[in-house]
């Protein structure tokens, strides 16, 4: 087992038996060297948001430059993880741009199975955490519009079991990856609220509003807290499903459980990724 990773200097991996190579978008030749003798490719790549010199652009360039390795390497399958709702048309650069990808992970020719979440939480999932830290920090919590909008969260590790159910297969696929709960975000930061014990009042708020704050906050916190483009998706009903459930820990059981710890300290983005 070997990972392939932007930040090769944290990884921890060589005390678990893994091997550790750098993500080298900037030498494609070391790219498919790193996957020689790689039977399944599984892909978690992309990035939440613009920043510096990476784009949306740059992020489906380096996934094609990715899976052409692959192939030259001779993996024999790939599993993808990209998102619900990815359309090509779309008005949102993170959706159209994980449409592109799925679109050049079909063309290479290689078996495929594409994996599409909506939310993840879990361990270190950036969303719950921060909705909890702010419920921890703020007097009161903003909901865009009137928040009856629903959500479709997984936990990560039913998205990686599915992943490697899937990665064991060997006929194309695409499959919704989805909890067994899907409340509407009024009732995920309610739930959130009593599970960590906050005092902070939640209101609804029109959606400019919330972002403007987002903002705010975000440069206080030398972060990006909400994207606009996040906002109007997941208000559009894109961080939603009808198809079946692939995973089985229901999201409001686990914030309960995990209420104590959950929100205690920020989980910045960009010091994760970027710098």
């Amino acid at each position: 087992m070997r990972t392939l990773t932007g930040h090769p200097e944290r990884s921890n991996g060589d005390d678990r038996g893994i091997q550790i190579y750098p993500l080298s978008f900037d030498d494609p030749v070391a790219l498919a060297r790193s996957l020689d003798g790689v039977s399944t490719l599984y892909n978690t790549y992309w990035v939440r948001f613009p920043h510096g010199r990476t784009s949306h652009d740059t992020a489906v360039a380096n996934s094609r430059m990715l899976f052409q390795a692959a192939k030259h390497s001779g993996v024999q399958r790939i599993v993808h993880v990209s998102i619900t709702h990815p359309a090509i048309s779309s008005p949102y650069p993170y959706f159209a741009g994980k449409a592109r990808v799925e679109r050049a992970l079909a063309e290479t020719g290689v078996p495929f199975a594409i994996v599409r979440p909506a939310i993840l939480f879990g361990d270190r999932g950036v969303l719950l955490n921060n909705i909890a830290w702010l419920l921890r920090h703020l007097p009161v919590f903003a909901i865009a519009g009137k928040g009856n909008y629903r959500v479709r969260p997984i936990h990560v590790d039913d998205l990686a079991r599915l992943c490697v159910e899937l990665g064991a297969g060997d006929v194309d696929v695409i499959v919704d990856a989805l909890g067994p709960e899907n409340p509407t975000f009024n009732e995920l930061v309610a739930i959130i609220r009593d599970a960590v014990g906050s005092r902070s009042r939640i209101v609804n708020a029109p959606a400019h509003l919330v972002v403007l704050a987002a903002t705010m906050i975000g440069r206080i916190l030398h972060d990006v807290l909400l994207s606009r483009e996040e906002l109007f998706a997941m208000m559009g009903g894109l961080a939603d499903s009808s198809a079946d459930s692939t995973g089985e820990i229901s999201v409001s059981t686990w914030i309960a459980e995990h209420g104590d710890e959950l929100g205690r300290s920020y989980l910045n983005e960009l010091d994760l990724h970027f710098r």
